[in-house]
């Protein structure tokens, strides 16, 4: 199923949140909810609209990927900080939420720079 946004789907969401994650959380469309919020956050933080038909249409594989990286890692963070009963430890939840946390914020400020999303467009 595709999700209402244009970085991430579901699968790449479901690969970031592990297998340990609650079944709540893996339910399918259950990201398509917040899906379109972080992308949002990504759009406003690199101060672009990577979200428009045409920059999602345009870009090639190779580099939409630190997009639906970064959307992914994002959306991961929201699931498991909402439902974090399926992992062993609320520790093993909290080192999964900064490991994601720590590459969308590295993806941000790769994002941000305005000589790569000039790249991007042009790649």
């Amino acid at each position: 199923m595709a999700n209402a946004g244009q970085f991430a789907q579901d699968v790449d969401i479901l690969l970031r949140v592990g297998t340990n994650a609650s079944a709540t959380v893996k339910a399918a469309g259950w990201f398509d909810k917040i899906i379109l919020d972080c992308e949002a956050i990504v759009n406003c933080m690199t101060r672009y609209d990577w979200s428009t038909k045409d920059a999602a249409t345009t870009l090639n594989t190779s580099v939409r990927g630190i997009l639906i990286d970064t959307g992914a890692c994002l959306a991961a963070i929201e699931g498991i900080a909402w439902d974090m009963s399926g992992f062993t430890s609320r520790i093993e939840a909290e080192d999964m939420i900064n490991v994601l946390r720590d590459t969308a914020l590295r993806n941000m400020s790769i994002l941000r720079d305005k000589k790569v999303q000039q790249f991007m467009i042009e790649a």
